[in-house]
């Protein structure tokens, strides 16, 4: 299963991004598609997590409310749409995939290459 993660960019605070994430390859041995965030000197973190049906989601607690994980199963797409961005947002998100659906990492298999999101304040 191979990742493509695109969508990131410059965003002034309280403005909204989408993320979107492409999965080409086995993509019916995966069901769970998750959304980390490395900001600069600290270690990836968790974000947002979506079942093969949608629904179920997951999401940290510092963006419940501003971001929405999403897919459409037809296009093998998983979504991030960000909202009231604030600078704090800023970090190079990674899209992942697996059959587990889990806030972990290193339980996921499949990554992406990640993609740059800055806020300004």
């Amino acid at each position: 299963v191979q990742l493509q993660a695109c969508g990131g960019g410059l965003v002034q605070a309280g403005g909204s991004l989408r993320l979107s994430c492409a999965a080409s390859g086995r993509t019916f041995s995966v069901g769970v598609g998750g959304w980390f965030r490395q900001a600069p000197g600290k270690e990836r973190e968790f974000v947002a997590a979506i079942s093969w049906s949608g629904g179920s989601t997951y999401y940290e607690d510092s963006v419940k409310g501003r971001f929405t994980i999403s897919r459409d199963n037809a296009k093998n797409t998983v979504y991030l749409q960000m909202n009231s961005l604030e600078p704090e947002d800023t970090a190079v998100y990674y899209c992942a995939a697996d059959n587990k659906f889990t806030i972990f990492a290193n339980e996921y298999a499949y990554w992406g290459q990640g993609t740059l999101v800055t806020v300004s304040s």
